[in-house]
């Protein structure tokens, strides 16, 4: 399989996985209690979205101590923002759209990237940035699991992977995951706002738990 601009490395450790925790975090001080119940619970890699303020401190708090945990910036948006992810020791980036500005600069700062795609121009485009691992949102709403088969049969044979992410959860995770051109799941629904605000870190671990049975029960892994 072609990476691309994501290191081979970190597409077999999200394979394996296959559920990436998407997070969005409030306070600083839930960062380190939501990665380690997530750990219990056996998902071991995490997307921190750079929707707050807090983010880029609660990126820094997760890779310092809880090191076990591999550790993206989600929502990238900017120049600037990709450049302040790997300062922060960010393991990959994730974008919602294709900016070829923003995929020029993950590549010059060498930080593994994954832009979000919609179409089949938008896939031509990351392709072009030398992009083979891609975010495919919203997923649901763009028309799921038949509509992405569809956009994404042209470039099967390029190792295009996807990460869906937007409307999955437990009761559409397993399609997606038997899904070939899957590399892993966005999991927004395995840590909640409501869960992290109310501190249900059992509850996080838990959901964290199921989705990696349901994982290993698909893949095998």
């Amino acid at each position: 399989m072609v990476a691309g601009m994501f290191e081979e490395s970190l597409v077999s450790r999200l394979e394996a996985s296959g559920v990436l925790a998407v997070l969005i975090l409030e306070s600083v001080e839930a960062a380190v209690p939501v990665a380690r119940a997530l750990l219990a619970g056996g998902v071991d890699c995490v997307e921190l979205t750079l929707r707050t303020p807090v983010a880029m401190e609660a990126l820094r708090r997760i890779r310092k101590e809880v090191p076990e945990m591999l550790v993206g910036a989600g929502t990238i948006l900017t120049v600037e923002q990709v450049r302040e992810a790997k300062a922060a020791g960010a393991a990959f980036g994730v974008a919602p759209g294709m900016n070829p500005r923003v995929v020029t600069a993950a590549r010059e700062a060498g930080l593994s990237f994954a832009p979000g795609v919609c179409t089949p121009t938008d896939i031509e485009l990351a392709l072009e940035q030398g992009c083979r691992v891609m975010k495919f949102f919203p997923a649901e709403l763009s028309g799921g699991l038949a509509y992405l088969r569809a956009i994404g049969a042209p470039f099967a044979h390029l190792g295009v992977r996807f990460i869906p992410l937007g409307g999955l959860g437990a009761t559409n995770a397993e399609a997606y995951l038997r899904e070939e051109s899957v590399l892993a799941l966005g999991g927004s629904w395995l840590a909640t706002k409501a869960a992290i605000e109310e501190e249900r870190w059992e509850d996080v671990s838990e959901q964290a738990r199921l989705a990696r049975e349901l994982v290993k029960r698909v893949r095998g892994a």
